[in-house]
C-alpha cells in the first residue's frame, strides 16, 4: 500500500469509527453537534474523512459526547497518547496559551506568480486572471465553490482544455522562513494552529506537500472547511472552541488588519504580521510569549 492509501485509509477509519459511535449513543449528526459543541459541517466532513487531522480536542470532544474514549476513535493506544499530551504546557505571562498563525501573506508569500504564470502560459493578461480570481475567492473561501469548479471557470477563461489553479498555486509560493521558525519555537511551549482563509484543498496540499511548518498542529480552521470566513465572527468563535482554551488565551498572527481587529473584538490577543520586516514580526512572537 502507498502512503497516499495509507493516509486515505487513515482518515476513512476514523470517520468511521466516530459516525458508529455516534449512532451507539443513539444520537443524529445534529445532536452530536450540539453536544460536543462543533459544526455540523465539521462533523459530516471528519466522519466522510475529508478533513484530513481533526484537531485532538475535537476528537475529545466527541469521545466524551458519545461515551466513547479516544482510543476507540483513533485506535490509539490511551497511553501513548498519555505520553503525547503530557508536555509542559506553558502560559505566557499575559496568559496566551494557544498561538494562531494565518496561512498566506503569514507561513507563505502572496501568490501573485501564481496569476502571473497563468497569464504568461495561456497568453492572457495578469489583470484577467487576477480578476477572475477574486471574482470568485469569496464563494471559494466558504467552500461554497469547489476547486474544480474554479478550475472550469479559470480554464474557460483563458480558452484551455483544463488548468489547475492547485498546480499554479503550489509552483509559485514560497514559505517565509522567518515565521516558519517561530512557529517551530512556538510549539515547544504552547498549542499551535492554523487559522485561515482558503481555497478547497489548499491548506492540505500545503501540508503534504511540507510547504507549512511540518509540525503536529492542535487545530486548523481552514474556511474552506468550517464554511465562514475571516473577519466573521463565526469562524472566530469556531476557532475559540476548536482551540480548547477561552478566548483571552488565544493569539492570532495575521497581516490583514480586519481581521486582526475582529480578533480583538472577540477578546483575542493579537500580533499584525509586517511583511516588510518578517524578522521583526518573529522577535515580537517570542515576547509575546514569554513566560
Amino acid at each position: 500500500m502507498n502512503n497516499g492509501e495509507g493516509t486515505a485509509n487513515n482518515k476513512l477509519a476514523l470517520g468511521n469509527a466516530i459516525a458508529n459511535a455516534r449512532r451507539k449513543a443513539g444520537l443524529t449528526q445534529q445532536q452530536l453537534c450540539a453536544k460536543a459543541n462543533l459544526s455540523y459541517s465539521t462533523l459530516a466532513k471528519i466522519e466522510r474523512g475529508a478533513i484530513r487531522t481533526p484537531s485532538i480536542f475535537t476528537v475529545a470532544a466527541i469521545a466524551e459526547a458519545t461515551g466513547a474514549t479516544i482510543e476507540d476513535l483513533t485506535g490509539i493506544s490511551s497511553s501513548l497518547l498519555s505520553n503525547t499530551r503530557a508536555r509542559d504546557y506553558k502560559t505566557s505571562k499575559s496568559g496566551i496559551k494557544f498561538v494562531y498563525f494565518d496561512v498566506n501573506g503569514v507561513l507563505v508569500r502572496y501568490f501573485q506568480r501564481a496569476f502571473t504564470k497563468i497569464a504568461a502560459d495561456h497568453n492572457v493578461s495578469v489583470e484577467k486572471v487576477e480578476s477572475l480570481f477574486w471574482q470568485y475567492n469569496d464563494a471559494l473561501n466558504r467552500g461554497d465553490m469547489s476547486i474544480g469548479e474554479f478550475d472550469d471557470v479559470l480554464a474557460r477563461a483563458v480558452n484551455a482544455p483544463k488548468v489547475s489553479w492547485t498546480e499554479y498555486y503550489l509552483a509559485n509560493i514560497d514559505p517565509i522562513t522567518e515565521l516558519e521558525e517561530a512557529v517551530k519555537w512556538a510549539v515547544e511551549n504552547y498549542r499551535v494552529g492554523l487559522l485561515t482563509n482558503n481555497l478547497p484543498g489548499i491548506t492540505r496540499a500545503l501540508l503534504e506537500h511540507k510547504i507549512l511548518p511540518d509540525i503536529n498542529y492542535d487545530a486548523i480552521v481552514d474556511s474552506s472547511e468550517v464554511g465562514c470566513i475571516k473577519p466573521e465572527e463565526a469562524i472566530f468563535i469556531k476557532a475559540t472552541q476548536a482551540s480548547g482554551v477561552k478566548p483571552h488565551e488565544i493569539l492570532l498572527v495575521d497581516d490583514t488588519r480586519s481581521n486582526i481587529m475582529a480578533a480583538q473584538h472577540m477578546d483575542w490577543h493579537v500580533l499584525w504580521y509586517d511583511s516588510y520586516h518578517p524578522a521583526a514580526t518573529d522577535q515580537k512572537i517570542r515576547q509575546m510569549l514569554e513566560f
